[in-house]
């Protein structure tokens, strides 16, 4: 196969409403009051917030009692709503993927909080299992973020087995239309990733992410591992599904030119710290802090 060309418009197929859950799927118990209003999402709030974030990550240096840390991530205050794209930049080892990792449930924050939809955050199953609907994640390396054993039909329908929704019926309809979404066509269904190229492994995984129909993906890096001649494809494909669909986006890259290309508003991350942030092209136009500035005399190029 070869790589399709980006969309230009991603209009929604028919029939792209919430899928039903079947009448066999398994009940749940009632919630009690406080249940419910831990789970009721704040009007107005944003779908994800961080105040104050920290994580220390220990390491193998310093002494038996007082062992080495790392402050991955320091201080951090963040928010992205749906509608909007967040682009986080910053170079190798600046936290910028550990914060991904608190915004998606993977990281506990050490101190601060994280509030989805204005509540603060479970790490309880249910909880999770809420954030994992609302919240996608596209990892940077779609040949190891694709199980190589599945094939693309497969680990589409996974997700929808997994949170109950659909028939199997429905689920394959759905799977046909990601596919659509993405620019890909049916006969990728019945492949391995690696009979793919890796523009088209990233689609699958975008495609991936879109199953649950959620209202925020978070995009780690996921161009930085394809060749130059799909990466533009990509970022027009993520840029088009996210006016189409309403998305809210979080986009992180070393390469700010890239960010700015794709993002509405920017956060520049050094040493674990947001040093600047500011509306995507005022920033770039004028940018306030010594680092943004290094940044952008580093990047030659788009891509």
């Amino acid at each position: 196969m070869t790589d399709s060309a980006p969309l230009s418009g991603t209009g929604l197929p028919p029939g792209h409403a919430a899928l039903s859950v079947p009448a066999d799927a398994p009940s749940t118990a009632p919630e009690s009051d406080a249940d419910v209003r831990a789970h009721t999402p704040v009007a107005g709030a944003p779908t994800l917030q961080l105040k104050g974030v920290h994580v220390i990550h220990r390491t193998r240096t310093g002494g038996l009692f007082k062992p080495g840390t790392v402050h991955a991530v320091n201080d951090v205050d963040f928010q992205v709503s749906r509608g909007e794209t967040v682009g986080i930049v910053g170079e190798s080892g600046c936290g910028k993927s550990t914060l991904a990792r608190v915004l998606v449930g993977l990281q506990r924050p050490t101190q601060g909080q994280v509030l989805f939809r204005g509540r603060p955050l479970g790490y309880d199953a249910a909880s999770r299992r809420e954030l994992g609907r609302a919240v996608s994640v596209v990892f940077q390396d779609p040949a190891t973020a694709l199980n190589p054993r599945m094939l693309v039909r497969e680990q589409l329908i996974d997700p929808l087995k997994v949170h109950g929704i659909g028939t199997e019926d429905e689920r394959e309809e759905r799977v046909k239309r990601l596919l659509g979404l993405v620019g890909l066509p049916l006969s990728a269904l019945d492949v391995l990733p690696r009979q793919i190229s890796g523009g088209q492994r990233q689609r699958v995984a975008i495609a991936r992410a879109l199953a649950l129909e959620p209202d925020i993906i978070v995009a780690d890096e996921p161009t930085s591992a394809l060749d130059v001649s799909v990466r533009a494809q990509v970022l027009n494909l993520l840029t088009d599904l996210k006016d189409e669909l309403g998305l809210g986006m979080v986009f992180i890259s070393h390469d700010i030119s890239t960010v700015r290309y794709v993002s509405d508003r920017m956060a520049v991350m050094f040493a674990g710290q947001v040093v600047e942030t500011g509306p995507a092209e005022q920033l770039f136009n004028n940018p306030q802090h010594a680092y943004t500035r290094t940044l952008l005399g580093a990047v030659p190029s788009l891509l």
